[in-house]
């Protein structure tokens, strides 16, 4: 019987660590593999995962003996948390380990496409075409960066932006206007934050209020040539609307990281393909070595702590 099942790629070093006082299985194609998976959670009492493990339904039923959930992100929208809170597991997202892994990935991505025309001409450069006016972009400094939720990421995007001359505005429903947590940030209402923002950076979990939150109707509020960027969850953005947009000219660009159905495939990504000015990137936001790094270690030690405690 195993005492870890870990179902998604983790730190090697971490595994190790775990792997010296418990019964560990590593095996990062689980994730793929549900019925397999299924058998052997059976008498497990920790079961790790990142974001494509679901753990509902048939998977959760099957694991009579598990205490704990390791989620090696933050994210928990693939746990049924109801369903965990019921049989007193716990759930340990691996918070603020990768928030400044999310946060560059968003300074870096805005300034990518601001500046976008000056990396879509490399051929034409090598051509000897040398197209300087086609390669114009447009600078961050004076713009306004909307924040759509303002937690721990959203800071730390505007730590990091107001010294590139950006003014930073937000909106977070949780947290009221007059919290010092704002700062310098402007709170504002959504449908003001949409219309006076150059750049919208989500930062929500997926939930039924936020399904869809930038969809039609929002991006027809925002400015023709505005940039959205989403890191967060996919769902949140109406894909459908958002590519629609851009091929029409009513948007200036966007990033995704994240998908409503992921991983992409040929057949799910058909309404993405050939969208101008659409930055797609593989959930890698959150992800660098060093995030991976601190993820793996918080993770490990959450699991191994509710273990020991025996609860």
């Amino acid at each position: 019987m195993a005492d870890i099942i870990i179902t998604e790629f983790m730190d090697e070093d971490a595994i190790q660590r775990l792997a010296a006082d418990f019964d560990v299985i590593y095996d990062p194609q689980l994730v793929d593999q549900p019925d397999s998976l299924k058998a052997m959670v059976v008498d497990a009492p920790a079961l790790i995962v990142r974001n494509r493990t679901q753990v509902r339904g048939a998977l959760l039923e099957a694991a009579n003996q598990l205490k704990v959930v390791g989620r090696l992100g933050v994210g928990l929208d693939n746990i049924d948390l109801s369903a965990c809170e019921a049989r007193r597991i716990k759930v340990c997202p691996a918070t603020g380990a990768n928030n400044v892994s999310v946060a560059e990935y968003v300074v870096a991505t805005v300034l990518t496409l601001l500046r976008k025309p000056a990396y879509d001409v490399s051929q034409a450069v090598v051509a000897g075409d040398w197209p300087r006016t086609d390669a114009i972009g447009r600078e961050a400094s004076g713009r306004v960066l909307g924040l759509i939720g303002y937690g721990a990421i959203g800071r730390d995007v505007a730590q990091r932006t107001v010294p590139l001359g950006m003014t930073i505005v937000g909106h977070d429903p949780f947290l009221a206007d007059d919290d010092p947590a704002w700062g310098s940030v402007k709170s504002m209402e959504m449908n003001a934050l949409l219309a006076t923002a150059d750049v919208v950076s989500l930062h929500v979990p997926l939930t039924d209020q936020t399904r869809h939150l930038i969809d039609a109707t929002a991006i027809a509020s925002m400015k023709n040539d505005a940039i959205i960027i989403n890191a967060a969850r996919g769902g949140v953005v109406d894909e459908t609307a958002l590519t629609a947009a851009l091929r029409d000219g009513r948007l200036g660009g966007a990033a995704l990281d994240v998908f409503e159905t992921e991983p992409v495939t040929a057949e799910s990504g058909t309404h993405l393909a050939n969208t101008p000015n659409l930055i797609l990137t593989p959930h890698i936001a959150g992800l660098t070595d060093e995030a991976n790094l601190r993820t793996s270690n918080l993770t490990a030690e959450n699991v191994r702590r509710v273990l020991e405690a025996g609860e």
